[in-house]
């Protein structure tokens, strides 16, 4: 959101309907709408946007590469980013990325820029390769550095609050 003295830096959501538009109360729900639940390559990750918590549902696509070099297909996160979890995944865990295509979507339009998000990428990336679904009332958050490490992330008490308020039952993240 803008307004005459700059940037507010927060998020407003809004719906259209027959009376114009209304506020979103909770954005979460929105984004996590009409998922499935029972389908490998998909979780539910927690990200901030101003001063405003909400979960988001991340999808991931792992395939074997037929036609020569692996592709990388991103929607809604940085592609070097999603080079770099793969990269983790494959030197430091040892699951073979390099013979993967591996696509990636950040499911209603949003764009996630913080790292708090990249265990949740990495979780769905696995789910996909190994085609094993992810508990659908779990939330995922936590930043994933070079060595493999887990690391902890800002305003992990607000991400909390959002997750128990939606019905959330387990959260992975450091502590």
């Amino acid at each position: 959101v803008k307004n005459r003295f700059g940037s507010t830096h927060e998020l407003g959501v809004f719906e259209m309907g027959e009376r114009g538009l209304t506020v979103v109360k909770n954005p979460s729900e929105l984004f996590l709408g009409n998922r499935a639940l029972d389908v490998s390559g998909t979780a539910i990750t927690s990200h901030l946007e101003g001063s405003r918590s909400f979960l988001v549902e991340v999808q991931a696509l792992v395939s074997s590469a037929v036609y020569g070099n692996p592709q990388r297909n991103v929607t809604g996160y940085d592609l070097r980013r999603l080079s770099m979890l793969l990269a983790v995944l494959d030197r430091r865990l040892g699951f073979g990325m390099g013979t993967q295509d591996v696509f990636v979507n950040v499911v209603g339009g949003l764009r996630l820029e913080e790292t708090a998000v990249d265990l949740g990428i990495l979780m769905a990336v696995l789910s996909s390769l190994k085609d094993i679904p992810i508990d659908p009332h779990t939330v995922i958050i936590g930043e994933v550095g070079l060595g493999g490490e887990v690391r902890g992330v800002s305003h992990l008490r607000q991400r909390l609050a959002e997750a128990r308020k939606l019905d959330f039952r387990t959260v992975v993240c450091p502590s």
